[in-house]
């Protein structure tokens, strides 16, 4: 929104937009950041390494017995997944339930591992796109592997990138956690989703993907079967979704073709925002639905990515209420510069 003052200077009006899915307000502060370049931040430098990485070299330093190793045809590793070695969750245990008073609480039992590519210096963003989906296909082994585990309800997949992010190990890695809860996000998505639903007899994800795809401000890439955008209520800056075109509610079921046209879509989309922030740290992660033995019809699963361009004040941490200080429209410009 614009509008002319006295001098016929144009002034720039932040925005309030509500997330369609969960019904969340965003801040689009217009007035606040306004060269692109005012998003790049330079990156904390992780300490040079004194031994040999652990990741690079697991036997060598540790590490746990892999439970999935992808090898080349010479012989040599090209991806592995270790149980992480300082896990969040402890797994082999039962679920025990506890309450304090008027307090409730139940023990941290679940599975928490790690999905390491080969190259200590390749990031997602400089790898090929097949590469990008022997991680997808990875991801949907140990989710398969894991679903029907006693005290598994909802598996979360995700990539921290630079130490910003939560990347304590420099060398490129995903993690998985299976646990006993659905995440307080995910339920206000599937509760959002079923609402829509309810009212409109139609997926309020797949009505995005087809505004997303005939509008074209947010969009940055398609192919088959995926499309990558720029949500219009962004949290962050340059906040990107990858989704499937088609109403897909569970992740696990991708096929081997989705598989290479999403590492292609997850590819391009990380590329473009390392090239236009010239490799700020990031996080993305997958919500799918839970594996807790209900349907969930009406829900699609998605890629989320948010590059760390800000940080949380008393106004974000008070009202629940994030800022952008770019237009997603205008993001997408930028980053489409960099495909």
């Amino acid at each position: 929104m614009v509008e002319e003052n006295k001098k016929g200077k144009s002034n720039k009006i932040s925005e309030l937009r509500q997330d369609f899915i969960t019904g969340d307000w965003v801040v689009i502060a217009l007035g606040r950041g306004e060269r692109p370049g005012e998003f790049v931040k330079k990156r904390e430098e992780y300490p040079a390494l004194r031994d040999k990485c652990f990741f690079c070299f697991p036997e060598e330093t540790g590490q746990e017995k892999d439970v999935l190793i992808f090898r080349r045809a010479d012989g040599d590793w090209s991806l592995r997944v270790i149980p992480n070695k300082y896990p969040a969750f402890s797994k082999n245990q039962p679920v025990k339930r506890f309450e304090e008073g008027p307090y409730f609480g139940m023990n941290g039992v679940g599975h928490h591992e790690v999905i390491i590519t080969r190259d200590h210096h390749r990031q997602i963003a400089v790898l090929d796109p097949i590469e990008v989906a022997e991680i997808m296909d990875a991801y949907q082994e140990r989710y398969i592997n894991l679903m029907n585990k006693k005290s598994v309800n909802y598996i979360e997949i995700f990539h921290n990138h630079g130490r910003e992010a939560g990347a304590s190990v420099e060398h490129p890695h995903s993690q998985l956690m299976a646990i006993p809860v659905v995440s307080p996000g995910v339920r206000l998505e599937l509760d959002g989703a079923e609402l829509f639903h309810k009212k409109n007899r139609k997926c309020v994800y797949c009505a995005i993907s087809e505004w997303e795809l005939k509008n074209k401000k947010r969009l940055l890439f398609e192919n088959d079967n995926f499309l990558v955008f720029c949500p219009f209520s962004s949290r962050v800056a340059f906040e990107v979704w990858v989704m499937p075109k088609a109403h897909k509610p569970y992740f696990e079921r991708i096929t081997n073709e989705e598989k290479i046209d999403l590492g292609e879509a997850l590819q391009k989309a990380v590329n473009m925002i390392y090239k236009a922030l010239e490799d700020p740290a990031y996080n993305f992660y997958l919500h799918t639905s839970p594996c807790d033995g209900k349907d969930y019809p009406h829900y699609h699963w998605h890629l989320e990515i948010l590059p760390h361009t800000a940080t949380w004040a008393g106004f974000e941490l008070s009202t629940g209420i994030e800022i952008s200080t770019i237009e997603p429209e205008r993001a997408a410009e930028e980053l489409r510069k960099n495909a």
